[in-house]
């Protein structure tokens, strides 16, 4: 008889107590009127990202966010919805990083992002009755509201140069990651309005056109969540789509197609906002784990 894999048994605490967050996190969101979908995992195009790789799967790729087809089912007339679903992000591994995760996602129809700072919060403190947590020696008052610092400001705050330095040599996700991350303690914390060109796919803000409807939550300094009041001007998302995929292809990456289904179909898209949530960190932030690998059942080491 072979011996027990003892590397995988001592997860298994780890592993119920996720099985009950996700129960949680599923009845969160059908209580408050949500519909819970699944859309496709392997997919023609993603939304192009520079700094984001896709998984190859033959001619298609794995999804690295169901965000476009949700938008889609909403542009079709559906509710508010919710998923639970496996991402894949090529490359990208550490203690906090794997390539292959498990994505929240939900969308709100008629709201903006604020809507969905509100519904962080709540679904933490339905995770957290007491309202406190305690993670990596570090105790977390999750009593609301909780602050909202923009980027703009954090930057004057903690970097060593404005975001439009930043911007102008290349460099502000290196200051955001090295400089201003660190500073912005345990948490909980709403870092909101990021510049114009890190808009993605929020819409810019009415009265002031320089920043976008974008927000990050972090939570013992870890980032948990990115969402925004989603664009819904097809025109306006093509160009930004077609600049940052020849961002990519002059980055040496290879060529991807553009999502023309989603693109053919923005105009339908209600106001709205979305928000994904990264499964794998909160249940380390509500388990007390050191590292990511603490809370899947298989790393890709160990396949």
């Amino acid at each position: 008889m072979s011996e027990r894999n003892w590397q995988l048994a001592r997860k298994q605490q780890r592993l119920e107590q996720r099985a009950r967050i996700l129960q949680q996190v599923r009845a969160f969101f059908v209580e408050r009127g949500l519909l819970e979908v699944e859309t496709p995992q392997r997919i023609p195009a993603n939304a192009p990202e520079l700094h984001i790789d896709a998984t190859e799967a033959g001619e298609a790729v794995l999804q690295t966010s169901p965000e476009l087809a949700m938008k889609r089912l909403l542009a079709a007339g559906y509710p508010d919805l919710f998923q639970l679903c496996r991402v894949w992000r090529s490359g990208e591994r550490g203690g906090r990083h794997l390539p292959e995760f498990t994505m929240l996602e939900w969308y709100r129809r008629d709201a903006d992002y604020t809507t969905l700072m509100n519904d962080c919060e709540a679904l933490l403190l339905r995770l957290v009755p007491a309202g406190c947590l305690v993670w990596q020696g570090s105790s977390i008052d999750l009593t609301p509201p909780w602050p909202r610092l923009s980027v703009a400001e954090a930057f004057r705050r903690h970097a060593s140069c404005t975001v439009d330095e930043a911007l102008a040599t290349e460099r502000f996700d290196e200051i955001l990651i090295v400089e201003v991350e660190p500073r912005l303690g345990p948490g909980p914390l709403f870092l909101t309005d990021y510049p114009a060109p890190l808009a993605a796919l929020a819409r810019l803000k009415p009265d002031n056109p320089s920043t976008a409807e974008r927000v990050e939550l972090y939570l013992g300094g870890l980032e948990l969540a990115n969402g925004f009041s989603e664009l819904t001007d097809p025109v306006e998302q093509r160009a930004r789509f077609v600049a940052e995929e020849t961002a990519r292809r002059t980055a040496g990456k290879p060529p991807r197609p553009l999502p023309e289904p989603y693109l053919a179909e923005l105009a339908n898209l209600p106001s709205c906002a979305g928000i994904a949530l990264g499964i794998d960190r909160l249940v380390m932030l509500l388990t007390d784990a050191p590292t990511i690998d603490a809370v899947v059942a298989f790393t890709p080491e160990q396949l």
